[in-house]
């Protein structure tokens, strides 16, 4: 019991600390948007996006890696056998190292085909979207072999490093915006120098840290098979899945520049910041989680790892409903005040990427559970071929005639066929799984809740015939009030309502 409430502590503890993270890191980003984009403009901010869209192409490859490094430490962290420990961190940064080289090979080679035969770029911005090119690639890399680093702060669950961090990281955001400002030279180029200059500096403290804190983090050549091909064969066959989710994004971003230039690139690229920073504080909450998820399977405690993982669906949807309910009817008029005069199809790409987020945050907490026992084979091979489709569907749907909206109504599609697998692999690996409890308290209370929330603020939000501050206020007022009252109600067990009114009770009883 006691170690039970000790890990609560823990859970929250690092969520507060990564909420925070969030917090301020969102507030600077979407300022630090608004200024590139003024700076910059429509089709060189659209360049850059496309053209790191190119090297963020191979990252899957370091995708695959980062759910397998994470994975392992956080087992054999579980575990309590340090020199096992030593060796598996050992064993990832190395593999990293390679990973990053095979990258660079494929980005100088085939990348490079596609930046200058295929992509839509003016003639005048090709000097500056090749340099912008090189650098992108040696921020790839860099932070390719940071991956262990992160996965050990995360398996030792000490979230406050990324909190402060992140403090740092915006803080040379805001300094990087100013330098654009003053800058005579190419804003494009500067931004993209910048960008990697503070990339090697944040990584280099990271490693610092994770050096003097942490017994594990130290650099040497491993050649124990026994500790390499267990990382190698989990991230081979998660390989194919995150080759997959990488072609539904930036693959999808590349036939898009094919068919409409870099001014529709700009439009997805603020969509995906959007859903990035709504989606990141349901992560938040979920990176906190993760690690006792995978430890409660090492030490074979499924109920309270199924416990878990319904808390997990639960609030994450729940967050992720609050933050995203106001945008989806408000995108027009925060689109406007955000970023002035956003490019054409922003809005709806905004609102069906939070869509997609809000949706896929029920059931994420289930690969969790998937990657924690190691076998990921047929979901990374069923799920990997379901959003594969994405690519053919939306460069035949967009050669046909279709409008550049097609790629997020198809992936929203395919996500019912990707969550019915992840479910069926739940159980096929975890065979004490109980699939319709877990769909009786977290799916069904997170759908109705959904519904409600949707419904009251669609009433309210029809009673004005046209955009304004006070609707726009009454709109975030009668969400947040829905959010709050449906959560208390639907998603929280009773054991937690009692807990929650005991403690009300107990605070107004004392003043």
């Amino acid at each position: 019991m006691t170690e039970q409430i000790s890990s609560n502590k823990t859970i929250a503890k690092n969520t507060i600390f990564l909420y925070f993270r969030m917090m301020f890191t969102m507030l600077v980003s979407l300022y630090t948007s608004r200024v590139n984009l003024s700076v910059l403009g429509i089709e060189d901010n659209g360049i850059y996006q496309v053209v790191g869209g190119v090297v963020a192409m191979f990252a899957f490859l370091n995708g695959a890696l980062s759910g397998a490094t994470s994975r392992f430490l956080t087992y054999e962290l579980g575990q309590g056998n340090m020199e096992r420990l030593k060796k598996t961190f050992a064993s990832a940064l190395n593999i990293h190292i390679l990973v990053a080289i095979i990258i660079f090979i494929l980005s100088e080679t085939v990348g490079l085909y596609f930046l200058e035969k295929k992509l839509i770029i003016p003639d005048n911005r090709i000097n500056a979207a090749y340099i912008v090119y090189q650098v992108s690639i040696f921020a790839s890399m860099i932070s390719i072999t940071q991956v262990p680093y992160n996965a050990s702060i995360i398996s030792h669950e000490k979230m406050g490093v990324f909190a402060y961090m992140s403090i740092l990281d915006v803080s040379l955001k805001l300094i990087i915006c100013y330098l654009l400002y003053i800058t005579p030279i190419d804003k494009l180029v500067t931004y993209g120098v910048l960008i990697l200059c503070e990339t090697i500096g944040l990584q280099l403290i990271y490693r610092i840290y994770c050096i003097r804190h942490f017994e594990e983090c130290h650099f040497k050549l491993v050649r124990d098979k026994t500790f390499i091909k267990p990382i190698f064969s989990f991230a081979g066959w998660d390989l194919f899945g995150n080759f997959s989710v990488m072609a539904r994004g930036q693959g999808v971003n590349i036939i898009m520049n094919m068919f409409f230039g870099p001014v529709i690139n700009s439009a997805a690229g603020f969509s995906t910041t959007i859903g990035s920073h709504v989606l990141g504080f349901s992560n938040n909450f979920l990176t906190a989680i993760r690690p006792p998820i995978v430890k409660a399977y090492s030490q074979n405690q499924i109920e309270k790892m199924e416990s878990l993982m319904i808390s997990a669906s639960k609030y994450s949807f729940s967050l992720l409903l609050l933050l995203s309910t106001p945008f989806i009817f408000e995108s027009q008029y925060i689109l406007k005040l955000w970023l002035k005069t956003p490019p054409p199809y922003t809005e709806i790409f905004c609102v069906l990427e939070l869509i997609l987020s809000v949706l896929s945050s029920i059931f994420l907490p289930l690969v969790f559970a998937i990657h924690a026992t190691g076998k990921i084979k047929f979901m990374s091979i069923t799920n990997g071929t379901i959003w594969l489709m994405v690519v053919p569907i939306t460069y035949f749907l967009l050669k046909a005639g279709y409008p550049p909206v097609i790629p997020y109504i198809t992936k929203i599609f395919l996500l019912i066929f990707v969550v019915v697998s992840n479910i069926y692999s739940t159980k096929k690996y975890i065979p004490q799984f109980n699939v319709l409890l877990y769909i009786k308290h977290a799916f069904i209370p997170s759908l109705i809740t959904g519904i409600l929330v949707i419904l009251v603020t669609y009433i309210v939000y029809s009673l004005f015939n046209s955009s304004s501050l006070i609707r726009f206020i009454t709109v975030c007022c009668t969400s947040t009030i829905a959010v709050v009252i449906t959560t208390y109600f639907i998603i929280f067990e009773k054991e937690t309502r009692n807990k929650i009114r005991t403690k009300v009770l107990h605070k107004i009883h004392i003043k």
